[in-house]
């Protein structure tokens, strides 16, 4: 994806598209319990008790899936994977997908692209990837909230993912499904800009400097120190958003009222609720989808030239 040497044959923009969305797909399946605990602890504080008024508390990542095994059995740890599966496809596709050519669309096709055409081409990107993906993330967020114990006779929210977008475009209306839009184009225009553009140039300069060369533990680097620096700067507008998508009442007016009733009734802390969670999860997540969707990319490119090549 990133600092491709003139004598290589670069990937083509079919490649990258559906080769994000693989990646990312494959990402989420190994760090979607991460990504749950970090839900939880983040709507934690707004609600006191629950059903049969139990008082929820989440202490730490392992704490939250301990918890939640114990009390609500394993697969409580995968609750809206289908949703987080499809968010995946269409949302990483576009928003890592088609990084590459927005930046050669800015530059008008050169591929010497300053900080502040891969920060314009990661904002682009993702706000293009919310407007479209935003109703699998608000169904993804809704079973991953939903706290359903198996000794009690609680009532299921949605009964799959399909009753999820039905019953939210039926209760809330069509606007329903794109609940927490302009909270969540914000929070990937950040994401997007703060992981792409920290990769790409981190990547850059190992390769630059001749620290490493373009292979795994170069990824590997790069995408940790992406991973680590997106969650820093994307922790509080990540929470509001969560917050936000996860009402279902009058609870919150906007995405801006719901940040001013977190900061003033539980402190300022409570925008980095979660950021151990959201760390591991994004770290490894990034981790996870950058090598492989380098090496989906090597592969394709292996097999273009296998098929060009004479027999």
């Amino acid at each position: 994806m990133v600092a491709v040497k003139p004598k290589d044959l670069a990937p083509t923009a079919t490649v990258k598209f559906f080769g994000a969305g693989t990646a990312a797909c494959v990402a989420d399946l190994i760090t979607f319990p991460l990504d749950t605990a970090k839900v939880r602890l983040q709507i934690q504080g707004e609600s006191k008790s629950l059903e049969g008024g139990k008082v929820v508390k989440y202490r730490g990542v392992f704490g939250t899936i301990s918890t939640m095994v114990k009390t609500e059995g394993a697969r409580s740890l995968y609750n809206g994977l289908v949703a987080g599966l499809q968010r995946q496809m269409s949302f990483a596709s576009i928003r890592i997908g088609l990084y590459d050519s927005m930046k050669q669309f800015y530059t008008r096709g050169s591929e010497n692209a300053g900080i502040g055409i891969r920060l314009l081409a990661g904002c682009s990107t993702g706000a293009m990837a919310v407007a479209f993906a935003q109703p699998t993330d608000v169904v993804k967020v809704r079973f991953q909230a939903q706290v359903r114990l198996p000794d009690m006779d609680s009532v299921k929210r949605y009964n799959g993912t399909m009753d999820a977008y039905r019953t939210i475009a039926r209760e809330e209306g069509i606007r329903g499904l794109w609940k927490g839009c302009m909270p969540n184009i914000t929070r990937n225009a950040i994401v997007n800009c703060a992981e792409l553009v920290t990769y790409d140039i981190i990547k850059e300069l190992i390769l630059k400097h001749d620290l490493m060369t373009d292979n795994l533990p170069c990824h590997f680097t790069a995408a940790f120190g992406a991973g680590f620096f997106t969650t820093v700067v994307a922790s509080p507008v990540d929470v509001v958003k969560t917050r936000f998508m996860n009402s279902t009442t009058a609870q919150y007016s906007s995405a801006s009222n719901c940040a001013y009733i977190m900061l003033t009734k539980e402190g300022p802390k409570a925008f980095y609720k979660g950021f151990m969670p959201s760390f591991l999860r994004l770290g490894s997540w990034n981790i996870v989808m950058f090598v492989s969707y380098e090496q989906i990319k090597r592969a394709a490119m292996r097999a273009q030239q296998s098929w060009e090549s004479p027999i």
